[in-house]
Order: structure tokens, then C-alpha cells, then sequence
């Protein structure tokens, strides 16, 4: 599978999905809207199967690349920060962020319960995080556990945490086994001056692609004989003991 990264205004988008020739084209958390707008939040929300979904839905079926786009999504009275995944033949799959930063967050969203999303694109199990879910390494293994091979997590991490892009998500990538796709935003909100350094990581560790502080599309190839290689080489996942841990992670 091709794996691309959209770093850039969501009105790009379709030359993006264009110049990219990938089976999967992933965006940035709340990239129909923006992140860091306040009230708009809730005006700007719309259901997973709303005006938003039909036009991912439209461009996925023109282009034939699955694409995953971070948006506001109202359910009843609440509204979540969500990411969907639509494919060309219409299937959709929808995660709700389980964990909320800060007020940021915690003012205007409701948090998902649901840790673990997937879904099928060109032969490889695609799983769903949202930004601040990534540092919790708890919810990565449960992927790696469920059988998800790349981690895909639409973000909104502003400056100075630098940190989490290049040293945090390579770190969940190794330690879990899997492949991750980060995607960022590299533009500015208010205050907030969000840092870029989107990347695809193998899960050796390696960085297969990676942006810098500008918009940018990147694109990185994924595929199971290298996770299987990778994994034959670090045995984490079957080193495991879970009988010890039981009662430790509460």
C-alpha cells in the first residue's frame, strides 16, 4: 500500500490526492474546519454521514484513493473530535478522540469510547487515533493487539512539542510494532503555531517520510513483509507477559 500525507490547506486536497497516486491520503485533525476556533466548533459540526462525507466520499470515488480527514462530528446534543475514512467504493468508518487535551479539547468536545477502529484499504488493517491519543502507549498496543497495521493519526501539535513528532511517535511505531502515519498541521491559529514534522514510520523505527514546518505531501510505501520482517527482528509483541500485568495499568 501507498501511504500519503497531506500537510497542507484542505482546499488542496484534490491536487494533492492527484499528485500522490496513493492507495490512502491522510489529513490533518480537524482539517475541515480548523482546531483552535472557539464556538465555531459546534457550528461547524455535522454528522458522520453529513455534507462533508459526500464530498470525501465523491473525491474518493473520482480518484479511487481511500482518504481520512479529521472534522467536528454532531451525535445528538454532543459533538467529537473525529476522524472518518471514506474509500472508493463508499465504505466509511468513523473514530471519536478517546482523549481530550486540555481545555482545547475539553470545552467544546465529548470524548469517544470506543479505543480501537479499523478498517481494510488495499489490503492492509488501517486503525484510527487522533493527536493526543497517540502518547498514551496503552491505546497503540491495544491496536497492535487487534491486528492494526498502520496507525493512523490526524494531529494538531503545536510548537514546542516538537518532541512527540520526532521522538514519541517513532517510539510507538518500534515499541508496538507497527506502522504509523502522522499527520500534522503547519499552519497558525491565534495563539497557536502548529510545528509541521508529519511522518510515516516503519515499525523498525525508521522514518520513511517525513515533512518539515511547511506544507508538504509525502508519501512512503507499507507493506506486511516488512512488518512481518520487523517483527520476526523485535519480539515485543510476542515477548509479552500479560498475566503479569493484570491490575498494574489502572
Amino acid at each position: 500500500m501507498r501511504v500519503a500525507i497531506h500537510q497542507g490547506p484542505l482546499d488542496e486536497l484534490p491536487d494533492a490526492v492527484a499528485a500522490a497516486g496513493a492507495d490512502l491520503v491522510v489529513t490533518a485533525e480537524m482539517s475541515t474546519t480548523g482546531y483552535h476556533i472557539g464556538a465555531r466548533t459546534h457550528e461547524l459540526a455535522e454528522p458522520a454521514d453529513g455534507p462533508t462525507a459526500a464530498r470525501m466520499s465523491a473525491l474518493a470515488r473520482e480518484t479511487g484513493a481511500a482518504l481520512a480527514y479529521g472534522y467536528p462530528e454532531a451525535d445528538g446534543g454532543n459533538v467529537y473530535n473525529s476522524v472518518q475514512l471514506v474509500d472508493a467504493a463508499g465504505r466509511r468508518v468513523n473514530y471519536r478522540k478517546t482523549h481530550l487535551f486540555g481545555d482545547l479539547d475539553q470545552a467544546w468536545f465529548t470524548p469517544g469510547d470506543e479505543p480501537v477502529v479499523q478498517a481494510d484499504v488495499a489490503g492492509v488493517r488501517v486503525g484510527l487515533l487522533i493527536c493526543y491519543d497517540v502518547e498514551f502507549p496503552e491505546l497503540v498496543r491495544a491496536h497492535a493487539l487487534a491486528g492494526t497495521e498502520l496507525l493512523v493519526v490526524p494531529t494538531a501539535l503545536m510548537s514546542p512539542y516538537e518532541l512527540v513528532a520526532d521522538t514519541l511517535v517513532p517510539a510507538r511505531a518500534y515499541e508496538s510494532q507497527l506502522f504509523v502515519a502522522y499527520a500534522n498541521r503547519c499552519d497558525v491559529e491565534q495563539e497557536l503555531t502548529y510545528c509541521g514534522r508529519s511522518c510515516v514510520v516503519a515499525p523498525t523505527g525508521e522514518v520513511l517520510a517525513r515533512a518539515g514546518a511547511d506544507p508538504a505531501l509525502i508519501t512512503a510505501e507499507v507493506t506486511r513483509a516488512a512488518l512481518l520482517a520487523s517483527r520476526l527482528q523485535n519480539t515485543h509483541l510476542a515477548d509479552r507477559r500479560p498475566e503479569l500485568y493484570r491490575g498494574t495499568t489502572a
